[in-house]
This record gives C-alpha cells, structure tokens and sequence, in this order.
C-alpha cells in the first residue's frame, strides 16, 4: 500500500508517499481501506519539530488522525464491525495518510448513510477541538462570544455549535466569508486595526472568546472577558495570561465524534470541504493548508 511518510523534521518538501507493506489487525484492531482523510494544522506543527516536546515524531512517521473508509479486515475478539462496514473515526498512531491504516475498533463508528466521508472524515480533529473549546469558556443560552479565524477547520465547527448552544457568535473572518458566516447564523467581523471597535459596535459587550488563530488573548481582555472564559490555541499566551487552551485532547472520544456525526445527519451542522487532493499531492494539501485563507477542511483521498 502507499502511505505518507517523513524521515526527519522539516518543512513540506520532507513529505513523501512511500509504498509499505499493508498491516495486518491484531488482537482490537480493525484495518480499514481509508476513503478520505482530513489535514490538519497540528500535523504541520508536529513535522517541523514544533510540538516535539508534546509529541515526538518516530521516524520514519506517518501522519493523519481522522479518516473514513471501509472495514478491511477484523482482528481478534472485535465485535459489532465487519467486513464491509463504512466506518469512521481517528487513530492515535498517524497513519490516515495512507490506502490503509491499523485502528483500534473503539475508536471507530458506522458511518449513517447520510453523512458523508468526506466530511466524517473532519470530525476529530477539527470537530472534537471545537467542542472542547466551546465546553472550556462555559457557552451558554444568551452569551455572547467572539471566535477567530471563524471559517478555518475549527471556526466553522465551533461557530455552528454555539449558535446551537443559544450564543451570539461573532466571527473573525475575511470579506469574502462573511456571507457563509451569516448564513450559519453568526455576526461576521473584519480583522484588522480598529477589530475592538467593531466588535463592541456590533454586539456590546462580550462573555466569551475563543481564538482560534493565535495572538487575540489580548484583544479579549481588552473586550473585558473573564479570563476563566478565554480560550486560544497559543499555549504561550495562555500561560503568559492566565487563560485556557484546551483543545482535541480535552475531548478526543468516539462518542463526541459521533454526536458531531448525529448533528450533520439532522442537517444542523454544515461542513464545507475547501478541497480534495490525491495521496499523492500531499505536499500541494500542506500547502493550500498553510495559506490559511481556506473556508472549512482540506481532504486526502487515496
């Protein structure tokens, strides 16, 4: 099978796709045939040696977490999947970016008929960050919280679900998002010099801020919000100010990958896909990732 692999820190170009042997599942372990698999910002973080003291690359390492696909084959004493069965879900081993990949069977779910895999194949990362980011700042009924980069991978998963949850959402985002954005039900805002005033003309005072984007933690002070509300994926403003970061590890569970499934099958949570590219191009999905100008997620698709 082919899998994308890198043999030492670095930027896009250390990416490869090498041909490796297909694995076979042990003991709990389902091997799936991956129909797409989702690009996330933190395996860019992870394969430039940024985030080496959180996670450590084994070289060679594989990469990817989400994916969606098809039961392969079933190892030993897993019940309730078969072969055949379009599944969904994440492994903790980086290996979606892959024909195949060895998942443990707790970490996988039946794929309804009505969601597709190109958008269950969004749901851990993205999905589960989002989820736990709303869950730290405490949103509820008749808040009224700001969120960065508000049409990337997380803003458009946390964006929807505090309007669910009875917010006013104010999304950070450029020009050209902004219709997405009303459409969803969120009041959109432009980045840039005069942010605060814009904000506080738009809604008034603010309960909550979740920063998606890095370097807002002082803009959300500025709007006067608790720190204990504050939420952003730079770990050294959260330190330096007293705020959270909590993100997919505080909520990195199948069942909340499921509920984010159940809300898409209802139809009350849009996924927009940016693009889709062959393993192949795996170096060219990292790059269009980097721009960071991308509404909703980036796929593989082996």
């Amino acid at each position: 099978m082919k899998a994308v692999r890198f043999d030492e820190y670095g930027e896009i170009e250390v990416l490869r796709v090498d041909d490796v042997e297909r694995p076979v599942p042990g003991a709990g372990q389902v091997l799936v045939k991956v129909a797409a698999a989702s690009v996330n910002p933190g395996e860019m973080s992870i394969r430039t040696g940024i985030l080496h003291a959180i996670w450590p690359a084994n070289f060679p390492s594989g990469q990817g977490s989400d994916l969606a696909g098809t039961v392969a084959e079933v190892g030993a004493g897993v019940e309730g999947l078969t072969t055949g069965d379009e599944v969904y879900g994440f492994t903790d081993d980086r290996g979606s970016h892959a024909e195949y990949v060895l998942v443990e069977a707790g970490n996988l779910a039946i794929r309804p008929p009505e969601v597709p895999a190109e958008q269950a194949a969004t749901l851990y990362v993205a999905g589960t960050t989002a989820y736990a980011e709303l869950r730290a700042v405490g949103v509820e009924p008749g808040d009224t919280i700001v969120i960065t980069a508000a049409a990337g991978g997380v803003g458009t998963f946390a964006v929807q679900l505090a309007v669910r949850a009875g917010a006013t959402v104010v999304g950070l985002a450029s020009e050209r998002h902004h219709q997405w954005l009303r459409d969803v039900g969120a009041i959109p805002v432009t980045y840039g010099e005069g942010v605060a005033e814009r904000i506080k003309a738009a809604v008034g005072d603010v309960d909550a801020f979740v920063d998606n984007f890095g370097g807002y933690t002082e803009l959300a002070l500025e709007l006067g919000v608790d720190r204990d509300r504050i939420n952003t994926i730079d770990r050294a403003a959260a330190a330096e100010h007293g705020v959270k970061a909590h993100g997919n590890a505080e909520a990195a569970e199948i069942k909340v990958v499921a509920e984010l499934a159940d809300l898409i099958k209802a139809g009350d949570l849009r996924v927009p896909i940016a693009a889709t590219y062959p393993l192949a191009q795996v170096q060219d999905a990292f790059r269009e990732l980097e721009k960071r100008h991308t509404r909703g997620k980036i796929l593989l698709k082996p």
